[in-house]
């Protein structure tokens, strides 16, 4: 039993990090789309400048969505057939573990020594959950075509946050164009 309460707050941590290392995504776009005619793309300036994110933030995913179009062979250009744009949402998470039961050492109190029962303070953890849309628009028709989004938690860590961003972006793009091999 001791080894039990010794191990789940291990487990408890565990669960957390695998947990958070995930990043969900969907996809939705629109089915008349002609995907196979959009062989380039530029980025919307207008709508990029409105997403509520700092702009080292907005220069790295950027670079990661470039980096995928032009893996999947689309070109970069002044007159594009896709315009592509971003977006951000944050959530604050707090979440509050009140497990206040628990056991007591071993120890000599006022009437000798003894086993005793305890309560543990409540502990309280907070974290980022962000959801990034990346939103593809037919630059003739000027029309959304396929939005991607991704949520996840993000890291405080700077030196790990051009890493996370790129993986955001890889697993949202992997949603394009519809009906690729996933």
């Amino acid at each position: 039993m001791k080894t039990l309460f010794r191990a789940l707050p291990l487990l408890a941590v565990l669960f957390v990090v695998t947990s958070c290392s995930s990043v969900k995504v969907a996809a939705d776009y629109d089915k008349k789309a002609s995907f196979g005619e959009y062989k380039t793309f530029a980025f919307f300036k207008t709508g990029i400048d409105k997403a509520e994110i700092s702009d080292l933030d907005k220069r790295r995913i950027l670079r990661a969505i470039e980096a995928e179009l032009l893996t999947k062979g689309y070109t970069k250009s002044e007159k594009p057939d896709l315009l592509v744009s971003i977006f951000t949402k944050s959530n604050q998470r707090v979440d509050v573990y009140n497990n206040t039961w628990g056991t007591g050492a071993w120890g000599w109190g006022g009437w000798g020594p003894g086993w005793g029962w305890g309560w543990n303070q409540p502990s309280v953890s907070t974290s980022t959950q962000g959801t990034l849309f990346v939103d593809l628009v037919d630059a003739k028709k000027k029309e959304l075509v396929w939005q991607g989004m991704g949520t996840g938690y993000l890291s405080r860590n700077m030196e790990k946050k051009e890493e996370r961003i790129k993986e955001f972006v890889t697993k949202i793009m992997e949603k394009y164009p519809p009906g690729a091999q996933q």
